[in-house]
């Protein structure tokens, strides 16, 4: 039994090179935003004694993060194949996410200057990600998604 999610949409291939080039692309940029968010939950781990580096927002935000960016790598991995909710969700929580990073970035003081580096460092990974899954190519890959 085939599962209608991974089939390939109306014709358009997920396989074409330029398909291949973006979701390529897009692995990179989220495989990133993963070890970034990783290293930095690390590193919140490592430092949590020194309250000017770590505090309770820091922690929520760096679990956060790190979980969302597993989904969002899972979900461009699975988008590759042809999913097309993964697709759909991808482009959902990566939007989403650069919206949340705008604003942890602009809050003043609750997050120490070096989050709010790493914050947007994960803000642009991100944003290549949106560019790239809002793209002519992938949208015509997964037309109704």
């Amino acid at each position: 039994m085939t599962d209608e999610r991974h089939v390939p949409v109306s014709g358009a291939d997920p396989a074409h090179p330029g398909s291949l080039k973006a979701f390529t692309t897009i692995r990179l940029l989220t495989g990133g935003y993963l070890a970034l968010s990783a290293l930095t939950l690390m590193v919140i781990a490592l430092r949590h004694d020194d309250a000017t580096m770590v505090n309770s927002a820091v922690w929520v935000r760096g679990v956060i993060v790190t979980v969302s960016a597993a989904f969002t790598y899972a979900f461009a991995v699975r988008a590759a194949r042809g999913s097309r909710g993964a697709y759909r969700r991808l482009r959902v929580i990566a939007a989403v996410m650069v919206v949340a990073i705008v604003v942890i970035i602009a809050l003043p003081g609750t997050f120490p200057v070096w989050m709010k580096l790493e914050q947007a460092v994960c803000g642009l990974l991100l944003l290549g990600v949106v560019a790239t899954a809002f793209g002519r190519r992938l949208r015509s890959v997964f037309a109704g998604a």
